[in-house]
Protein backbone atom coordinates (compact mmCIF):
# COMPACT_ATOMS: atom_id res chain seq x y z
CA UNK A 1 0.00 0.00 0.00
CA UNK A 2 1.07 3.25 -0.93
CA UNK A 3 1.30 6.58 1.49
CA UNK A 4 -0.44 9.27 -1.15
CA UNK A 5 1.10 11.88 1.31
CA UNK A 6 4.40 10.68 0.43
CA UNK A 7 3.93 9.73 -3.22
CA UNK A 8 4.84 12.65 -5.46
CA UNK A 9 7.99 12.58 -3.77
CA UNK A 10 8.66 9.77 -5.87
CA UNK A 11 8.83 12.35 -8.70
CA UNK A 12 12.06 12.43 -10.52
CA UNK A 13 13.27 9.08 -8.58
CA UNK A 14 15.13 6.40 -11.15
CA UNK A 15 12.91 3.65 -11.70
CA UNK A 16 14.57 0.39 -11.34
CA UNK A 17 12.96 -3.43 -11.95
CA UNK A 18 14.05 -5.86 -9.24
CA UNK A 19 17.18 -6.92 -11.17
CA UNK A 20 18.33 -3.39 -10.33
CA UNK A 21 18.42 -2.93 -13.79
CA UNK A 22 17.55 0.93 -14.52
CA UNK A 23 14.15 1.56 -16.61
CA UNK A 24 14.21 5.10 -16.60
CA UNK A 25 12.49 8.17 -14.36
CA UNK A 26 9.01 8.91 -12.68
CA UNK A 27 7.30 11.33 -14.39
CA UNK A 28 3.94 11.24 -12.72
CA UNK A 29 1.79 8.72 -11.45
CA UNK A 30 -1.96 8.02 -12.80
CA UNK A 31 -4.62 6.79 -10.26
CA UNK A 32 -7.22 4.62 -10.39
CA UNK A 33 -10.14 6.27 -10.88
CA UNK A 34 -12.61 3.94 -9.48
CA UNK A 35 -10.75 3.53 -5.61
CA UNK A 36 -8.18 6.85 -5.99
CA UNK A 37 -5.24 4.38 -5.57
CA UNK A 38 -1.70 4.73 -7.67
CA UNK A 39 -2.40 2.56 -10.11
CA UNK A 40 0.91 3.17 -12.87
CA UNK A 41 3.80 5.54 -13.28
CA UNK A 42 4.75 7.08 -16.32
CA UNK A 43 8.37 6.72 -16.97
CA UNK A 44 10.67 8.71 -19.01
CA UNK A 45 13.01 6.66 -21.34
CA UNK A 46 15.56 6.46 -24.04
CA UNK A 47 18.71 9.10 -24.36
CA UNK A 48 17.74 10.31 -28.25
CA UNK A 49 14.21 9.35 -28.64
CA UNK A 50 12.24 9.86 -25.62
CA UNK A 51 9.27 8.64 -24.87
CA UNK A 52 6.69 7.77 -21.41
CA UNK A 53 6.15 4.47 -20.46
CA UNK A 54 3.73 3.13 -17.71
CA UNK A 55 4.31 0.75 -15.32
CA UNK A 56 1.58 -0.65 -13.04
CA UNK A 57 2.55 0.27 -9.14
CA UNK A 58 1.73 -2.50 -7.31
CA UNK A 59 4.02 -4.16 -5.09
CA UNK A 60 6.70 -1.12 -5.88
CA UNK A 61 8.42 -0.15 -3.00
CA UNK A 62 10.70 3.17 -2.18
CA UNK A 63 14.45 3.04 -1.38
CA UNK A 64 16.28 6.56 -0.19
CA UNK A 65 17.78 5.78 -3.99
CA UNK A 66 14.70 4.35 -6.46
CA UNK A 67 11.75 3.33 -7.05
CA UNK A 68 11.96 -0.59 -7.25
CA UNK A 69 8.70 -1.94 -9.82
CA UNK A 70 7.47 -5.53 -10.04
CA UNK A 71 7.80 -5.57 -13.58
CA UNK A 72 11.26 -6.12 -15.29
CA UNK A 73 12.94 -4.13 -17.49
CA UNK A 74 11.90 -5.43 -21.14
CA UNK A 75 8.40 -5.42 -20.21
CA UNK A 76 8.32 -2.13 -19.03
CA UNK A 77 10.09 -0.68 -22.03
CA UNK A 78 7.77 -2.91 -24.21
CA UNK A 79 5.15 -1.24 -22.92
CA UNK A 80 2.77 1.18 -24.74
CA UNK A 81 4.49 4.82 -24.62
CA UNK A 82 3.41 8.12 -25.35
CA UNK A 83 5.53 10.99 -26.52
CA UNK A 84 6.51 13.13 -23.57
CA UNK A 85 4.81 16.15 -23.97
CA UNK A 86 1.97 13.90 -25.04
CA UNK A 87 -1.48 12.50 -23.09
CA UNK A 88 -2.41 9.11 -21.97
CA UNK A 89 -5.30 8.54 -24.35
CA UNK A 90 -8.65 6.78 -23.64
CA UNK A 91 -8.38 4.18 -26.26
CA UNK A 92 -5.14 3.18 -24.90
CA UNK A 93 -6.00 2.32 -21.49
CA UNK A 94 -7.22 -1.81 -22.43
CA UNK A 95 -4.06 -2.08 -24.54
CA UNK A 96 -2.05 -1.01 -21.10
CA UNK A 97 -3.53 -3.19 -18.71
CA UNK A 98 -3.40 -6.43 -21.41
CA UNK A 99 0.26 -5.51 -21.67
CA UNK A 100 0.95 -6.51 -17.77
CA UNK A 101 -2.10 -9.60 -17.72
CA UNK A 102 -4.28 -6.99 -15.64
CA UNK A 103 -7.85 -6.85 -16.01
CA UNK A 104 -9.31 -3.83 -17.18
CA UNK A 105 -13.18 -2.79 -16.57
CA UNK A 106 -14.38 0.87 -17.68
CA UNK A 107 -16.40 2.79 -14.92
CA UNK A 108 -19.93 1.47 -15.19
CA UNK A 109 -20.72 4.93 -17.27
CA UNK A 110 -17.75 4.06 -19.41
CA UNK A 111 -15.29 6.39 -17.67
CA UNK A 112 -11.84 6.07 -18.05
CA UNK A 113 -9.76 3.91 -15.43
CA UNK A 114 -6.73 6.33 -14.85
CA UNK A 115 -6.22 9.58 -13.98
CA UNK A 116 -3.41 11.67 -13.54
CA UNK A 117 -3.86 14.24 -10.79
Amino acid sequence: MFEAANIRDWIGLPVVDDQDDKVGTLESIYYDTATSEPAFGSVTTGVVGKKLVFVPLVGATVTPKHLVVTFDKKAVKDAPSIATDGELDAALEPELFAHYGLPYQPGAGGERRLGRR
